[in-house]
Parts: C-alpha cells; sequence; structure tokens
C-alpha cells in the first residue's frame, strides 16, 4: 500500500475523494482536522477558555465594545461561532464575515442580518429601523449582539461608523454590543489617534494566543474523538512533539499537518502515525513533495 516519498500524499492530496477514504480506514465518521470554524470542534485550552469568558462577560454585562484579537489561525472564527450557539434566547445576533465594504453596505448587512427589511439606500430611513428594531428587544428585555470578523481589514472611516452604532442608547444601556475580532494589526490600528474615541470605549480586551506542547496533545485527541474516533488512529509521542514544532501551537496549522499525516498514515496502512509521517505531511504542506 505504501508509496516511496512524498508521491504518496502528492497522489491523495486535494480531491475529497482519498479524505472519505482515510475517514472510512479509521473509522471516523468526518474528517477530524477540517479547517471550518465548527463549534462542536472548539477546543479550550486555558487561553481559548479566557478568551470566551472575556467576551461572554463583556456581552452580558453590556460593555458596547469588546475586542478580540488573535494570529492568523488561533482559533478566533471557531471561537465566535461556539458563542453564537452560547447566546440562545434572550439574544440577537448578526455576524459580518467580510467587512470590505462601504458604510451604507455595512448598515445594510447589519439589519438584513438581523432579519429586518434592508431596500434602498436610505441611511436615516437604515438607521431608523435599527433603532426601533433595537428598543423593540430591549423593551422585550433582549440584548442584541454584533460580531465583525476580520475587523482588521475594515477602513478607519468604516470603524468610525461603527463606533456611531454604539451611539444607539437608553438613558440606562446601550442597545447594541459590538464585538470586533482581527488579527493582531487590529490592535495596531486601533492605537492611531485619529481612531482614539472608538479605542476609548472598548473596555473589554483579550489577545488569543498560541497553545502549549501539552495542550497540542489534548486538542488532537479532542479533534479525533469529535469526529467519532475509536481508539485508532493514534499518534506517537514523537509524533506530537513534531506537530507541536511545526505548527507552535497555532490551530490552524495543526489541522493542516494532521489531517495531511492521516492521508500518509491511510496509504502506509498505519493505525499508529509516527513521525516519518508528520514529517512526510510536513513537506507535503510546504510544497517539497521529493
Amino acid at each position: 500500500m505504501a508509496v516511496p516519498g512524498g508521491l504518496l500524499i502528492q497522489s491523495v492530496a486535494g480531491p475529497e475523494g482519498p479524505r472519505v477514504m482515510y475517514e472510512s480506514f479509521y473509522g471516523l465518521a468526518e474528517s477530524p482536522f477540517s479547517i471550518t470554524p465548527d463549534p462542536r470542534y472548539l477546543f479550550f485550552s486555558r487561553r481559548h477558555r479566557e478568551a470566551y469568558d472575556h467576551v461572554l462577560f463583556g456581552i452580558t454585562q453590556r460593555c458596547g465594545f469588546i475586542q478580540l484579537t488573535g494570529e492568523v489561525g488561533a482559533g478566533k472564527s471557531t471561537l465566535t461561532r461556539a458563542l453564537l450557539e452560547r447566546l440562545g434566547e434572550g439574544f440577537a445576533t448578526a455576524l459580518i464575515l467580510n467587512p470590505v465594504m462601504t458604510g451604507i453596505q455595512l448598515l445594510r448587512s447589519i439589519v438584513r442580518e438581523l432579519g429586518l427589511e434592508a431596500g434602498g439606500n436610505d441611511r436615516v430611513r437604515l438607521l431608523g429601523r435599527l433603532n426601533d428594531f433595537l428598543l423593540d428587544r430591549a423593551a422585550a428585555g433582549d440584548d442584541v449582539v454584533l460580531f465583525v470578523d476580520e475587523a482588521q481589514d475594515m477602513s478607519d472611516d468604516l470603524l468610525e461608523q461603527v463606533r456611531l452604532l454604539s451611539n444607539l442608547e437608553t438613558d440606562d444601556r446601550k442597545l447594541l454590543q459590538i464585538v470586533l475580532v482581527g488579527q493582531p494589526e487590529l490592535r495596531s490600528k486601533l492605537e492611531r489617534p485619529e481612531l482614539r474615541q472608538l479605542r476609548q470605549r472598548i473596555t473589554v480586551r483579550y489577545h488569543l494566543g498560541p497553545i502549549d506542547r501539552r495542550e497540542t496533545e489534548a486538542y488532537i485527541l479532542h479533534r479525533l474523538q469529535v469526529a467519532g474516533a475509536n481508539g485508532r488512529p493514534t499518534f506517537s509521542p514523537w509524533a506530537l512533539r513534531a506537530v507541536h514544532l511545526y505548527a507552535r501551537g497555532v490551530p490552524r496549522l495543526i489541522n493542516a499537518v494532521c489531517d495531511a499525516a492521516l492521508l500518509a498514515g491511510y496509504v502506509d496502512g498505519l493505525d499508529q502515525l509516527g513521525w516519518r509521517q508528520v514529517w512526510r505531511a510536513t513537506r507535503q504542506l510546504e510544497g517539497r513533495l521529493r
């Protein structure tokens, strides 16, 4: 079953067919290392638990603005999906995934995400529609939360438009909680003098860092178990160390190398993956197939 060198991974990487084959080989219900932000797979490392608690505290205490940052692949989007699931009855939520747009487009997207009619380009009418909705939900005792992902890509003008949305309030409460989620560049952007008004309104901040080596091992086991693994496949201690060394505790990179290693293990017919499968997986990810 084995094929020498990196050719074996090259032959099975890419199309979904071979991935389904390794899922069947290992008795998995689905791919355990997909990079889609599925909240079922959220692993609560110490940092992820702290981030989750910080954001949830800010929302429930109606702090207004909340900032969550982290490196690319740190798990911010998965954490956001988990928070959206957690905010059930008593909350209305809106999620903006790509905030590279004009101010009126952003406002229309928010209104649409909240289930309101978003036709037209009249900013005053759209704001009125949004304000009426917020007041109705407040009267019912509900909270409204806006999540903006990839917020580092927003222009200064658009960030100012978001700040102005926080002016929608009553005498005793903010009507809209806003969570800005982004890469470290968001922190740098908000330090600029021209955005000081927005920065001063952010009362809850958390930066999501990488997970440590022991958490990497627990993370891999957690994802295998969620995917339906029943004792196989396993990673040898050396394989786990090699994964952490390559990924440096970044969940998305852990997923990528483990997925490629499972493909290699499937072709080799192995239940336990060793450092060789991880080594070949990392070479494939780096484009060095021979």
